[in-house]
């Protein structure tokens, strides 16, 4: 078992605003496992309309501008991304464990269908890859938060995971 130190806050945020119910379900089932010192604040921002011909550069530029805005002050930033370092389940159980010593509040960005602008990307202190497979953005953010849940649980030698 580790020492936590800290306690973290981290923001999913997202583009993305109107999920299935089952995304919120699952979300919640998540993050009300976790224990206090671990809080999740999700942040879905509107996508940007797409239309019949769409200037995707302008888009992706907009979209990642409103997705930094929203990143809070002292939060370390962490960016899904295709290309972006693949990450285990132990590598964020890692990160998980690295963030509550040092009470560190991270925001982990789940870009647009388009993806983020390099804009953003420069500004992230870790680009990660959850899969080289490609999910639909509703199924991410709960693939995610079941992770970090997973990664705690590993860090408190909790029976959930049993890999």
């Amino acid at each position: 078992m580790f020492t936590q130190v800290g306690i973290v806050k981290i923001n999913l945020i997202a583009i993305g605003n109107k999920m299935p119910d089952w995304v919120d379900v699952a979300s919640h089932d998540f993050i009300k496992r976790l224990p206090a010192e671990i809080s999740i604040n999700n942040v879905s921002l509107p996508l940007i309309k797409r239309g019949k011909n769409p200037d995707i550069v302008r888009i992706v530029r907009d979209e990642s501008r409103k997705l930094l805005a929203a990143v809070p002050k002292d939060s370390s930033l962490v960016v899904l991304d295709v290309q972006g370092q693949p990450v285990t389940t132990m590598k964020l159980s890692s990160m998980l464990e690295t963030w509550l010593q040092h009470g560190q509040d991270v925001s982990i960005i789940i870009g647009g269908p388009d993806g983020v602008s390099d804009e953003l990307l420069s500004q992230a202190s870790k680009k990660i890859s959850l899969s080289a497979l490609t999910f639909p953005h509703p199924l991410v953010r709960v693939i995610l938060l079941e992770q970090i849940y997973r990664s705690w649980s590993i860090l408190n030698n909790h029976p959930y995971h049993r890999a």
